[in-house]
């Protein structure tokens, strides 16, 4: 039985989830759910699971973050990324961070194709890769630095996205839990990486690429 740990902040999407893996694959079980990070840590070290469906945006902590909080902590726990942001916003940072499958909740079948990257990532101890997310680690790989961004690192990705939607750097310090000065500093950084001048810079930029709503 291939035990699971879905963590996720809608609870909806968490019943869904259980309810539809639970009737169509009798091979595995969803033993516990988490609605934040610290809630998920405490699961994972309470039911050892075999796989945890992780969504990206969670209340107290990014996924990304908590991903790689659990490759160091439980190398052997399988990470599927299942998230609202499309391929291009996250997928090549997940897999880098050590995820082992990364999904878009608007995906048609998406429950199927969950089983399906469940069964190969557990049986055959590999990495599932859709066609989309293929692309983009190919063009990653390809020709690093034609997107830019690419390059950010995970936290000045995150400071880079939260200006690009408008937030204030004093709320940017209090989502991440780091300090005003520090948010300055990946802001500084974004900027020199991606060449761009002003806050209004990220927010075109960030548009023109799709990667903030």
């Amino acid at each position: 039985m291939i035990k699971i740990v879905v963590a996720d902040d809608h609870v909806l999407t968490r019943e869904g989830l259980k309810n539809r893996i639970q009737k169509e694959a009798i091979d595995m079980k969803i033993v516990d759910e988490a609605s934040n990070a610290s809630e998920l840590l405490k699961k994972i070290h309470a039911e050892q699971p075999d796989v945890v469906i992780l969504d990206i945006t969670l209340p107290d902590k990014n996924g990304l973050d908590v991903l790689k909080d659990i490759k160091i902590n439980y190398p052997k726990i399988k990470v599927i990324v299942l998230s609202m942001h499309p391929e291009e916003r996250y997928a090549v940072r997940a897999y880098k961070a050590g995820a082992s499958g990364y999904l878009s909740k608007d995906r048609e079948n998406l429950t199927s194709e969950l089983i399906r990257a469940i069964r190969v990532i557990i049986s055959q101890n590999r990495r599932y890769v859709t066609k989309e997310v293929a692309s983009q680690l190919a063009e990653y790989i390809q020709s690093s630095g034609f997107k830019k961004h690419l390059e950010l690192s995970d936290r000045e990705f995150q400071v880079f996205c939260l200006i690009a939607m408008g937030k204030t750097i004093k709320e940017i310090a209090k989502q991440l839990s780091i300090t005003i000065q520090t948010v300055y500093t990946y802001r500084n950084r974004a900027k020199e990486k991606l060449d761009l001048e002003t806050d209004a810079d990220f927010t075109r930029y960030a548009i023109q690429h799709n990667l903030i709503d």
